[in-house]
């Protein structure tokens, strides 16, 4: 969903820092952040994502409406709440697109590769999967360069430079019909364009990942049909339980587990539950029907918004947001879900997940060995 907004700091964690958990037990198996007594996890939870490659599939490092913010260094309670989120692995990937989509994209690669260097005490680039291993062992959070869209693509030789240039994976539509296929919020969804089919060709050959996270239900299926190996849903959640547009068919998620792509689950409001009360739970629900629907070692995180999410932005922001979308999006009052909606979300995710009685293994895979795996193999 991601587009490039502001987000003002939850002003109770914008003041954390180290990520170092505090000595002492709070309860007896619960462990507190030092940054943040209040939060407590089990130490299974903590265990667990401290041994686990955590990959976030849709993570943008900031969403922000402000074209300076790529020049910010961060400050150090920023940087602490980058290091205490327990995620390795950050997708940041935003919705560009239309006219002059080409340019944009080329100053949106320039500026946050820019911005990871010169906060290199914090991140590192994703070359190969192998770069995710390396920031795990360095303490590091590694940056996949991705775009919620395929509209800088103006010649199917501009796969090949933009992979040159750092791109690693790309969205082929973002909700509209663009010359690629269509999406999720269009009226008529005619599929994969030939052009489509020949920018799908040449992503694969240039060994980037494929996204149909945004994309209508008959250009998902043409995608994964066209595809010769896996491809993604980067960051979605299952319609069958939400009943959402964005989400995606039980169709569409066999068919993706089929060619052994991966899907990302996302915490937005309305894609995750079409009524309040929206929690962490509910999320993980859409986690257990993939994981029924398809196999465990299908499904991941795709969070679909930055550390502190959504509710915190602008008042004149937040609105602006909504309104760049169409109604079928069905916006409530809040956008974040409870439970998910700070920096270390996903330690309440794996408490849920250990609630729920999975396994150290097939938590880990969720938690990211499951992507992980999937880049690897895309990447080669």
């Amino acid at each position: 969903m991601t587009r490039s907004f502001r987000v003002t700091r939850r002003a109770a964690i914008a003041g954390a820092v180290g990520a170092a958990l505090s000595a002492p037990m709070i309860n007896r198996g619960t462990y507190a952040f030092a940054a943040d007594p209040a939060r407590a996890y089990s130490r299974r939870a903590v265990d667990l994502v401290a041994s686990s490659l955590v990959i976030d599939m849709l993570a943008p490092l900031k969403i922000t409406t402000s074209p300076a913010y790529v020049a910010h260094r961060l400050t150090d309670a920023e940087a602490a709440e980058f290091r205490a989120s327990g995620i390795t692995g950050f997708h940041n990937a935003y919705g560009l697109g239309g006219p002059g989509a080409k340019a944009q994209a080329l100053e949106y690669m320039a500026g946050w590769q820019g911005f990871v260097g010169r906060n290199s005490h914090v991140f590192t680039l994703v070359d190969t999967a192998d770069d995710l291993d390396r920031a795990k062992r360095d303490g590091k959070c590694a940056v996949i360069m991705g775009i919620q869209n395929a509209d800088q693509f103006e010649a199917v030789e501009d796969v090949a430079t933009f992979r040159r240039l750092g791109l690693r994976c790309a969205q082929l539509t973002y909700n509209s019909q663009n010359v690629i296929g269509s999406g999720s919020t269009d009226r008529v969804d005619g599929g994969v364009s030939d052009y489509g089919a020949a920018i799908i060709a040449a992503m694969e050959t240039e060994r980037m990942l494929v996204d149909v996270s945004h994309c209508g239900d008959r250009t998902t299926l043409d995608a994964i049909a066209i595809a010769r190996g896996p491809i993604a849903i980067t960051h979605s959640n299952a319609r069958a339980i939400a009943g959402h547009p964005r989400a995606k068919a039980d169709e569409a998620i066999r068919a993706l587990a089929a060619k052994g792509g991966v899907m990302g689950i996302t915490g937005v409001r309305m894609f995750v539950r079409a009524t309040d009360p929206t929690d962490v739970g509910h999320m993980a629900d859409h986690v257990d029907h993939v994981a029924k629907l398809a196999g465990v070692e299908h499904v991941g995180i795709g969070s679909d918004a930055d550390l502190n999410g959504y509710d915190d932005m602008k008042p004149d922001e937040y609105a602006l947001l909504k309104a760049g979308y169409k109604g079928s999006y069905a916006f409530r009052d809040k956008i974040d879900i409870d439970g998910f909606d700070h920096p270390r979300k996903v330690f309440d995710l794996t408490e849920e997940l250990i609630r729920r009685g999975y396994s150290n293994d097939n938590i880990g895979a969720v938690l990211g060995g499951n992507f992980r795996r999937l880049l690897a193999q895309v990447w080669g």
